[in-house]
């Protein structure tokens, strides 16, 4: 397989979690989204969206959507599993990956910010307080999810695929210095993942493209 991703893109740092979890191997490609790489070809051609991350199959098929990706590689490798087997419980789990990965993200991703700087003329400061509003209430909705579901990780003792979203959301609220003191439960389990291999060893700064 390969991943058509970008070190700073939460999204791709799903799928990278994703992947490694399961133990799977993949060919790391590269695609600079502040150099504009994505709508460039050949890649522009591969993803419609010019969005990251694509993972090419080892048949040629390509999958695009971070969700979607993580949900393929645990229906196809279901070992150790991303997802409950209950179905209650499985739609919980989906329910906190898309608290994030609708709510919060999709307002604050690069193509959004770029916008609002470059066609609506907001300044820095204006960016910084429209990220962060954002990401701060939407991780406080989280937390209280939280308060009801985790264990060691999101959803008991086992990484999933709500641990492989809130992760690289974290980062990025680190990074813009959001305000996090109320969010404990955020954090605990933030923490449990970054000690495992899966999260911290395929972070931004260990990509091949870090910068």
């Amino acid at each position: 397989m390969e991943l058509f991703n970008y070190f700073r893109s939460s999204a791709s740092w799903r799928v990278r979690i994703a992947l490694a979890l399961k133990g799977l191997d993949y060919d790391y490609r590269s695609v600079h989204l502040v150099r504009n790489e994505q709508h460039a070809e050949p890649f522009a051609t591969a993803s419609v969206s010019h969005l990251v991350p694509l993972l090419k199959l080892d048949e040629g098929s390509l999958l695009t959507q971070s969700l979607a990706i993580i949900e393929y590689l645990d229906e196809t490798h279901p070992e150790p599993p991303l997802l409950p087997a209950e179905p209650v419980a499985r739609a919980q789990v989906r329910a906190l990956a898309q608290d994030i990965a609708c709510e919060i993200h999709p307002l604050n991703n690069l193509r959004v910010l770029r916008y609002l700087v470059r066609e609506l003329q907001i300044d820095e400061d204006a960016k910084k307080r429209w990220y962060r509003h954002w990401v701060e209430s939407g991780l406080a909705v989280v937390e209280q999810r939280l308060r009801t579901t985790a264990g060691r990780f999101c959803f008991g003792e086992r990484p999933g695929l709500a641990d492989c979203v809130l992760v690289p959301q974290v980062f990025n609220a680190q990074r813009f210095d959001c305000k996090l003191d109320a969010l404990p439960e955020v954090m605990r389990v933030h923490a449990n993942c970054m000690a495992h291999e899966a999260f911290a060893g395929t972070q931004p700064s260990e990509c091949p493209d870090a910068e």
